[in-house]
């Protein structure tokens, strides 16, 4: 189970879309991946979760965790090879550890705790919550959004995760990540790109 956690070896920059819920990660990502004419990845628990809610009537439970984070990391790895010098990742598995904590008063699986430390990206943008919340079927704690950035923040910082902050409207969250973004291509040599895997074929 453990190696269906694990990040597959590629030459790219990966970036990280890190913060609590209704707080415009999803919104950036695609922004971002038109912006680099790249890939994004989705967050595999949304669509997971929705399937159980209208199936079950259920949210997350401590069982869903593990089958979240290798549904994750297997959307991640698959588009990794389509992305164009630059991967999005809508989320992480640090993410995944952190809603654990948070919601099962600190308790993590000791295989999901692993992978989310041993798995590494380039950078992380951090994205405030002010941003206007966005109810839906899955979304819970709107009067705790705060305390659920903290949290979020303070895993960036106690794993030194390098991170920026983002806030403001989404033209300003953009400039501020692409700046960021363009320098580690810039510093970076040989970066897969999958439209130069097109051209060789």
């Amino acid at each position: 189970m453990e190696k269906k956690l694990q990040q597959q070896p590629i030459n790219i920059v990966k970036v990280v879309l890190f913060g609590p819920e209704s707080s415009g990660k999803t919104t950036l990502s695609q922004q971002l991946a038109r912006y680099y004419n790249t890939v994004w990845v989705p967050e595999f628990a949304r669509d997971y979760l929705q399937e159980k809610w209208n199936n079950e009537r259920k949210t997350c439970e401590m069982s869903d965790f593990i089958p979240i984070a290798i549904g994750q990391m297997k959307l991640e790895n698959k588009l990794a090879l389509k992305a164009d010098k630059v991967l999005i990742c809508d989320t992480d598995l640090l993410e995944t550890k952190v809603y654990s904590e948070e919601f099962y008063d600190g308790f993590v699986d000791e295989i999901l705790e692993k992978a989310a430390l041993e798995n590494t990206y380039d950078l992380y943008l951090l994205t405030y919550i002010d941003t206007p919340w966005e109810k839906d079927d899955l979304r819970d704690r709107p009067e705790q959004r705060l305390e659920m950035f903290t949290a979020f923040e303070n895993a960036l910082i106690k794993h030194k995760r390098p991170y920026i902050l983002l806030k403001g409207d989404k033209k300003s969250r953009l400039a501020l990540a692409t700046a960021a973004i363009n320098k580690m291509i810039a510093e970076r040599e040989n970066l897969h790109s999958f439209s130069n895997k097109i051209i060789e074929k």
